[in-house]
């Protein structure tokens, strides 16, 4: 009998994975609604990109598909070992692993009441905010529900149950990650709004050029070909969607326009959690700003070069030599 009740290699590494692929699967869904919450009730002081799957979100969805059946596996595993060996529930890193997530789980609950607390005493409370703590809070809690009942052999005489709490948790899980689609869109939208956004940062930069090609010569240039230049290294770019060059044309002696064809209106969580990019200030009177929001389809941009603004480059402005004594 009291070899039955020592720890086997079987044991330690079963109990190890299950122990790693749940704190896997918790941080990964935890940082995935975190990322909905941004997405959903933008923080003006945060910067959202126009692909969030560009920046760890399709990591954190991998891992739940992966590391969360893993984990239901393992414990499947580990529950047909005790099934068959009541003395598989007295072994030592049982207990330890038990106790390690009642500590962390309780200590995270404590620090995230103390957490919100303080920013309500701050007075910094905001939806954004509140939904994270909560999330944290409930998940928090839920876990440690589940393994007190685990310690207690709650689990262990209701198998029935256990087994629908298991399918109730992955179906949320896989809700989870549906729910990004809906929220964000596919990796697919969220590659032509990169599309979109690589024309806007084109459009600026060549705007810029024309600018300083007009302060250099006086003369706006005939097409976008004339602002390449070997020695500055600038290559006029193409739409790295199509391969084809912007549209450009004059419509004054100081006015052009650029177009581009966007696959997509600018995204709301852009302009509502950080202004849109914005060009800089060509316009005289008329106006004051110019933006690169843009609807789908194609879009032009209309500017006119305001000369007090952006002087010309003349040689009065080149350092004069000293005369001859």
């Amino acid at each position: 009998m009291l070899n039955k009740s020592k720890v086997t290699p079987k044991d330690f590494f079963l109990w190890t994975g299950a122990m790693i692929s749940l704190y896997w699967s918790i941080f990964a869904f935890i940082t995935l609604f975190f990322t909905y919450i941004d997405y959903a009730f933008p923080d003006p002081l945060q910067y959202l990109s126009n692909d969030p799957y560009a920046s760890g979100l399709s990591w954190q969805m991998a891992s739940l598909l992966v590391m969360f059946p893993i984990y239901l596996l393992l414990s499947l595993l580990i529950n047909r070992d005790a099934t068959s060996d009541h003395t598989r529930l007295e072994i030592w890193v049982r207990r330890w692993a038990l106790v390690l997530t009642l500590f962390i789980a309780g200590l995270t609950m404590a620090v995230d009441l103390i957490t919100l607390i303080m920013y309500f005493f701050n007075g910094e409370i905001t939806i954004h905010f509140f939904l994270k703590v909560l999330l944290i809070l409930m998940v928090a809690a839920v876990v440690l529900m589940h393994f007190f009942a685990d310690m207690w052999g709650y689990w262990h005489k209701n198998k029935a149950l256990l087994h629908r709490v298991a399918y109730g948790v992955s179906a949320l899980m896989l809700l989870t990650i549906a729910a990004g689609f809906l929220i964000i869109g596919t990796p697919g939208q969220a590659r032509l709004y990169r599309f979109d956004e690589q024309k806007v940062s084109d459009l600026q930069g060549m705007q810029s050029q024309i600018v300083n090609y007009w302060q250099t010569k006086q003369v706006l240039p005939k097409a976008l070909s004339d602002l390449s230049d070997s020695i500055s290294g600038y290559v006029t770019p193409l739409d790295a969607q199509t391969n084809q060059e912007y549209i450009y044309q004059i419509t004054g002696n100081l006015a052009f326009k650029l177009c581009a064809t966007f696959n997509a209106e600018t995204q709301n969580y852009v302009t509502s959690g950080v202004s849109a990019p914005s060009a800089p200030v060509l316009y005289g009177e008329d106006a004051q700003m110019s933006s690169w929001y843009h609807q789908k389809g194609q879009q032009c941009f209309a500017r006119t070069i305001d000369p007090a603004k952006y002087p010309s480059f003349t040689k009065t402005n080149a350092p004069t030599a000293s005369p001859v004594k």
